[in-house]
């Protein structure tokens, strides 16, 4: 009887065409290697090419790639003349009823006459089962032989998503013999989980990984042979006849696969990691774009350890017609604990920097404001809260940001409903896009440049257009605003009495530090239970505010300075008025309060503001303060900036 091995299978990126690739790899740059773990098996030929040298753990969600394994990897007693008979019995097999499979599939994937066959077999295969004249392995090496069988005559192009309308379907079902060799299966391990759980309960010396790339659902793709390995008979509908595949569907497809692998990288135990990934990006079909791009996996794999990257020319399969010039399959192998980046993402204790570098934003001065707030406070409002580091920070039950500039709040809800590697994934397309630089990605020397003249003069044209396009659209998309906040001069926000985005370039780009203070940024914006309020302060109905434990920290522009905030008019006296009677009334209502602001700028005094302390017996607790940024057009630097926090408690 014929045979056949476990590579011998029509499958989605299957990685048969790599194997020596990976193992120069491995063998060049990893030691002691016992336990290998193919984490998303597929075919499972990666982790068979370790077999006999390693004890091998191999998983996969889909039954129909369980039932392989257990016929290559598994070392459950098996009588191999039983098995050859039964399979022979099958293959003369001439008229079989009809049956699920004929009823549903005739003259699709196979012949309505190979059909009834398929039916007959399958159900004859958990016959014998239930009946005890077979074995848990026996029953997965027959349902093995069919589905291979089954894959080699299919009327497809290698998936099941669809089916050729005017295939062959003239070809005979012929079972064989797989070949099997289990002097090497003694120790190997199979798991049908999903992977994200399973690599929390178990370790190996090397993890290989090998994630759906796209959109393409492998549940969607090998539907058919699911349906014949699983046998529970389901409704099917539609052309292509999918049963519902719900339960099998993988986050690793969707916009949600670089948090996915983040989460998953995180949980692993192991010596190595060794990532499989092309370098599609968005080069082709939509559907076969990669959904993490490289700078997310080094990112991510980089806060486990070291990682080295491996490339070879690749041919892929792509739905479109699109030739994909310049393809890689590459390798990334994070040697575990090497040179780890300490960074940890998820420490969201400690004190994180707004992305937005907004003028006079109080990060520097934090810790001295906090230690002055009370300690008991419920429901925090950051009124004035700019780029939010205060609030993003503060510890209370509840947070809510008040802002009148409409398009920063919309910016901050934006980034509370995105995913932090969704989000940077989205941006890399869009910097790709505008043709920015993407240093990150690519370093200076790339963009014939070096870290101390920056890459300003690089994007100063795509930068002008990024802008035109943000200013002339009448709806401001808060993704492009991001971006114009990311390569704008020092990462600031200022907008003309038009309502244009109007700083210039500025000399770096989404480089490594704004990706981490963006992350930190999100993972505490996710954290929290914080709001976003788009309002003048002159619109709090302070009546409707509970009294018990709620309080108000206030930053407004200030009166005295000329930061880019207060150009145009943005704070004029009349504004200043109506601020210190807010607050007064605040203290009526018994609402506890603080407030930034100076009393001494460039040799000026803020009479009003003094006077109106004193007069109403609040307290001014001076800061020490520092803004070297928003200084540096300031030619004395001996003008003294006496910033203070007025309190009324």
């Amino acid at each position: 009887m014929g045979k056949f091995e476990l590579s011998n299978r029509r499958y989605l990126g299957s990685k048969t065409k790599l194997i020596s690739f990976i193992h120069e790899v491995v063998e060049k740059n990893c030691k002691n290697i016992n336990t290998v773990l193919d984490l998303f098996g597929g075919t499972g030929v990666v982790g068979y090419s370790f077999n006999g040298n390693c004890s091998v753990i191999v998983n996969d969600i889909l039954k129909t790639n369980i039932v392989a394994y257990d016929t290559f990897f598994s070392n459950d007693p098996i009588d191999q003349n039983k098995i050859k008979d039964m399979l022979t019995q099958y293959n003369t097999v001439e008229k079989a009823k009809e049956n699920y499979y004929s009823k549903n599939f005739a003259d699709t994937y196979l012949s309505k006459y190979n059909m009834k066959k398929v039916g007959y077999i399958r159900d004859d295969i958990d016959k014998q089962y239930k009946n005890k004249k077979i074995n848990k392995r026996e029953k997965s090496i027959l349902i093995c032989s069919l589905i291979y069988a089954i894959d080699k005559i299919a009327n497809t192009v290698g998936h099941y998503d669809a089916y050729r309308k005017n295939g062959n379907l003239d070809q005979k079902l012929i079972m064989l013999m797989p070949n099997i060799k289990d002097n090497n299966n003694k120790n190997n391990q199979i798991y049908c989980e999903n992977s994200n759980q399973l690599v929390k309960k178990i370790s190996a010396d090397l993890v290989y990984i090998d994630p759906p790339y796209n959109s393409r659902q492998y549940c969607d793709a090998y539907h058919f042979l699911e349906n014949v390995a699983l046998n529970k008979k389901p409704e099917v509908f539609g052309t292509a006849r999918k049963m519902d595949r719900s339960n099998l569907k993988s986050k690793y497809c969707t916009a949600k696969a670089a948090t996915e692998f983040a989460d998953l990288i995180e949980n692993i135990k192991a010596k190595y990691i060794l990532v499989s990934y092309n370098n599609t990006g968005e080069k082709g079909n939509a559907r076969s774009n990669a959904k993490i791009s490289d700078s997310q996996i080094l990112e991510i794999l980089g806060k486990k350890g070291e990682v080295k990257v491996f490339e070879q020319d690749y041919s892929l399969f792509n739905t479109g017609k699109t030739k994909l010039e310049d393809h890689k399959e590459r390798l990334f192998l994070c040697i575990v604990g090497q040179n780890k980046n300490e960074y940890v993402a998820n420490n969201i204790s400690e004190l994180v920097k707004s992305p937005l570098n907004y003028t006079g934003g109080k990060y520097k001065l934090l810790t001295q404001l906090m230690d002055k707030f009370p300690k008991d406070i419920d429901t925090f409002f950051d009124i004035f809260s700019g780029g939010g580091n205060v609030g993003i920070n503060i510890d209370a039950k509840k947070v809510i940001c008040v802002d009148k500039n409409d398009k920063l709040i919309s910016l901050f809800k934006y980034l509370q409903g995105e995913e932090y590697y969704h989000l940077v994934n989205h941006l890399d397309s869009l910097i790709d896009n505008y043709s920015l630089s993407n240093t990150y990605k690519n370093g200076y020397e790339f963009y014939g440049c070096n870290s101390g003249n920056g890459v300003g003069q690089y994007n100063k044209d795509k930068f002008l257009k990024l802008r035109s396009e943000y200013n002339n659209s009448n709806k401001k998309r808060d993704d492009l605003f991001l971006l114009l906040i990311i390569y704008s001069f020092n990462n600031q926000i200022r907008f003309n009495n038009k309502g244009e985005f109007n700083l210039p370039v500025g000399k770096r780009d989404f480089n490594g530090s704004l990706r981490k203070k963006l992350q930190l940024f999100m993972d505490k914006l996710h954290s929290k239970e914080i709001s976003f309020e788009n309002k003048d302060f002159r619109n709090l109905d302070i009546d409707k505010i509970c009294k018990n434990n709620s309080f108000f920290y206030l930053d407004p522009p200030y009166y005295l300075g000329d930061a880019s905030y207060n150009e145009n008019g943005g704070w004029t006296g009349k504004d200043e008025e109506d601020l210190l009677n807010f607050l007064k009334l605040c203290d009526e209502k018994q609402i506890r309060f603080a407030l930034s602001n100076v009393i001494e700028h460039k040799g000026k005094i803020h009479d009003k503001l003094l006077k109106w302390c004193l007069s109403n017996g609040f307290n001014i607790n001076y800061i020490n303060n520092s803004y070297k940024n928003s200084n540096y057009h300031i030619k004395d630097k001996s003008l003294i900036t006496r910033e203070v926090l007025i309190t009324n408690y």
